[in-house]
């Protein structure tokens, strides 16, 4: 497997970029399917009122399927050590969410998604990315619009640790957003000409 170490705002030192490929690669191998690379980035954030603290981002691609996360803490270390944790728990739910639902008997779904317990689990809890120019676009995304359920739309926002996936709808071709509610449960935006046909 490859492991790309990136630093911004921080050197990467020999000692850093070792634990990097002990740690991340460790979480690595619970799941061993090839191709699979990771890229991890270190970076550190100021936050108001605040010392700096150091970020930790790792985004894994494997099968066609990303998996990120990121993990905030006050040295580096700690910050490497909680993304590796992470990474091995979203791989765990990955195996379990896409590869094992593959190898059940045809029309055994997937257990139920519990509405509120998923999405938004990635980033360490009470943690928050700095702010940085809130009021200007800083970065525009291109992405092609995967043809997917429902149900695996909520495991790639999972997997990715975003409140939103937009997605081409398995059924109907249309272009779906689903996100998370701060109230709980998800929602989903669909085109209203799917309300006419209802």
């Amino acid at each position: 497997m490859e492991i790309k170490v990136t630093g911004r705002k921080i050197r990467v030192t020999d000692a850093l970029y070792d634990r990097v490929i002990s740690k991340i690669g460790d979480a690595l191998k619970v799941f061993d399917i090839q191709p699979m690379t990771a890229d991890v980035v270190l970076r550190v954030a100021s936050y108001k009122g605040t010392k700096e603290r150091t970020i930790c981002e790792v985004t894994v691609r494997v099968r066609g399927t990303v998996v990120r996360v990121t993990a905030t803490k006050d040295d580096a270390e700690a910050a490497i050590d909680e993304a590796a944790r992470m990474v091995t728990r979203q791989l765990r739910k990955y195996k379990t969410k896409v590869i094992d639902k593959r190898h059940r008997p045809h029309g055994e779904d997937l257990p139920p998604v519990v509405p509120g317990t998923e999405l938004g689990e990635i980033v360490a809890k009470g943690e928050e990315e700095a702010e940085e120019d809130d009021d200007r676009l800083v970065r525009t995304k291109y992405i092609e619009y995967t043809r997917l359920t429902e149900e695996d739309a909520l495991v790639q926002a999972d997997l990715l640790g975003h409140d939103f996936y937009v997605f081409r709808d398995m059924q109907t071709g249309n272009v779906h957003v689903i996100y998370h509610r701060k109230d709980g449960g998800y929602g989903i935006l669909k085109p209203e000409e799917e309300n006419a046909e209802a």
